[in-house]
Order: C-alpha cells, then sequence, then structure tokens
C-alpha cells in the first residue's frame, strides 16, 4: 500500500520538473516473472522514481550502501525494503586488501534471490554509480552473477534481464524532455553461458542500444487514441486545466529554490520533487483550513482538497494511457 502511494505521487512529482516523459516499447516490459531491471544512471534518485513510475507492477529497488548511514534513510529503506548494496569504493581502506571482498554483498544478493525465487522485479544500476556522461559507465559483473546464480545455483525458471534505457534532453533544465526506452531482454534460460564477463558484455551492449545509441523519440507509444468519449475527454482536459492552474505557484516556487540551491545537474530535478511534494502538501492543509474556515464542514473541506489531488493526477497523466 505504502509502495502503491509513493508511486503514485513520484509518478505525479517527476512531471512537475520535466515537461513529458515518452517512453517507447513499454509492451515489452513483463508483468510476471523473475526479473533484474538494468538501467543506465544518469540522475541519481529519479532514475528510480522514474522505473517505479514506468513499471506498473511492484519493483525492489537496490542503492548504495553508505546511503543507510542517515536514520532517516535506513528506515525509508526498511519500509520499503530497498536493498543496500557495497560497491568496492564503499570499503575502508586497508593495507593489507587489494582486491575487493567479493563476499561484501553476500546477504544482499541472497535477498535479491529471495525476491526472484517469488517470481519478483528487481532494479539493479549496473554502472555501480550515478553520473553526468552521455555514455554508460563500464558495468559491474553484479547484475552478470546474480543472473547466473539465480539459474544455476537457485535453479529459478524464467529469470529475465530487461534492459531499459534513460535519456534527457537536459536532466538539470525544468520543462525539458526525458525519454525511457524498454529494450529486449536477455532471457536466461537460453543464454547458453557461464562467464560474468559474457553476460556483461551482452546486456552492455543492449543497455547502449536503448540509452547512449539513442535519441529523445518524437512521441510516446503509450499515448491516448482518439477513441475516448467526448464527455471523458472533457473531464479529463478540465481537470488537467484545473491541476496546472492551483499547482502552478508552488511548483514553480520549488523548481526556483532548487535551481538556486543545486550545483550538479543531479540536483535540480530530484529536488523540486522533494520542495515541490512538501509545498504542495503544505497548500493542500491550507486550503483545507481555510475552506473549513468559510464553510465549517469537514466533508466539504475534504472534497475540495480531493479535486486538488485529481487535479495534479490528470495535469501529469492526461496524454498516458495506462492507469497509475
Amino acid at each position: 500500500m505504502i509502495y502503491r502511494l509513493l508511486r503514485w505521487i513520484s509518478g505525479i512529482a517527476i512531471h512537475w520538473f520535466y515537461r513529458d516523459i515518452r517512453v517507447t516499447n513499454r509492451s515489452a516490459i513483463p508483468d510476471r516473472g523473475p526479473l533484474l531491471i538494468a538501467v543506465n544512471h544518469q540522475n541519481a534518485l529519479v532514475d528510480s522514481l522514474m522505473i517505479g513510475w514506468i513499471v506498473e507492477r511492484h519493483v525492489t529497488m537496490t542503492a548504495k550502501a553508505t546511503l543507510i548511514n542517515n536514520p532517516l534513510v535506513a528506515l525509508l529503506f526498511r519500509t520499503l525494503h530497498v536493498v543496500p548494496l557495497r560497491r568496492a569504493s564503499d570499503e575502508l581502506p586497508r593495507a593489507d586488501i587489494n582486491v575487493p571482498d567479493r563476499s561484501r554483498n553476500s546477504e544482499a544478493f541472497s535477498a535479491i534471490l529471495d525476491v526472484l525465487e517469488t517470481d519478483g522485479a528487481v532494479l539493479i544500476f549496473p554502472e555501480g554509480k550515478s553520473h553526468n556522461e552521455s555514455k554508460l559507465e563500464p558495468l559491474k559483473t553484479g547484475l552478470a552473477r546474480l543472473a547466473l546464480e539465480a539459474r544455476d545455483d537457485r535453479r529459478i525458471s524464467g529469470v529475465r534481464i530487461l534492459p531499459i534505457g534513460l535519456v534527457f534532453e537536459d536532466k538539470g533544465a525544468p520543462g525539458s524532455v526525458a525519454a525511457v526506452n524498454v529494450g529486449d531482454a536477455v532471457e536466461m534460460d537460453s543464454w547458453s553461458g557461464s562467464d560474468p564477463s559474457d553476460l556483461t558484455t551482452e546486456v552492455t551492449n543492449r543497455l547502449k542500444s536503448v540509452s547512449e545509441w539513442c535519441e529523445i523519440p518524437d512521441r510516446d507509444d503509450s499515448r491516448l487514441e482518439s477513441d475516448k468519449g467526448a464527455l471523458t475527454s472533457l473531464f479529463i482536459r478540465i481537470a488537467a486545466g484545473w491541476g496546472r492552474l492551483t499547482h502552478e505557484l508552488p511548483i514553480r516556487l520549488a523548481r526556483r529554490i532548487a535551481l538556486r540551491q543545486s550545483r550538479d545537474p543531479d540536483q535540480p530535478a530530484m529536488r523540486t520533487i522533494v520542495l515541490g511534494t512538501g509545498l504542495v502538501l503544505l497548500t493542500y492543509a491550507a486550503s483545507f483550513a481555510l475552506i473549513d474556515a468559510i464553510v465549517h464542514s469537514f466533508w466539504l473541506s475534504a472534497l475540495a482538497v480531493t479535486s486538488l489531488g485529481v487535479g495534479a493526477y490528470w495535469a501529469a497523466f492526461e496524454g498516458h494511457a495506462r492507469k497509475r
């Protein structure tokens, strides 16, 4: 329930910064079965939010383990069942260690394999870090080792590695366009090799084909068609217009503050989402209090605030066919 609520909110909030998010080949996302989602990592936490919005099934997220040093983040990770992964660079430097400890993520790998064993989906950023380059960084072998271990040791059938590429027109610019390109999955049941390096090379090529070798598409392949009824279309347009009108001020303010405080292209979108969510919730609370003071009716006040949420929903998803 918490995951669904946060997914809904984050999907709306992403659209507060990016003018449009265009999706290609959405139908290639499996709706069931064990799935490892491999994504390029150019925009910090925003990348996870975008995948959580695009993939309609529950996705178990992974994140760098250093984030759990913050108690609040650690609590959020436990609540959402985020799996922390420790990079080689996170290990404390020791004079007697020259080779990274491969067992450092044994518990995390076991947790991910447990998810796959229950036909779950897991998001992994195989580059191992977020960066500002348009090209992929060299992929780590952890994803390949997980897939091979799931197939060969756990005997999990039907495991797939799905490459998804995120492409940004200008990730730090409000009102710009982003693209989510879904690639062709690697079917582990038909993958004959057992060398993690070979599988990593295959995933690299497939991920490049949907990320660094791609441009922003002209349209979203999941847009609404013209078969919607006239009354439904009118309601959507009115609701979306109401949402844009009532949310413009707090979102503009959030963008302005985020841009002023950001020192890296990774920061504006995420800060807009966080600040925007806070300001919008404050706006909702103030609206409820003001209307209640005028009409002295809890239910009318709640209905008015609900209309704000409906407007926010359709302002974000007016042109997208799938339910959020």
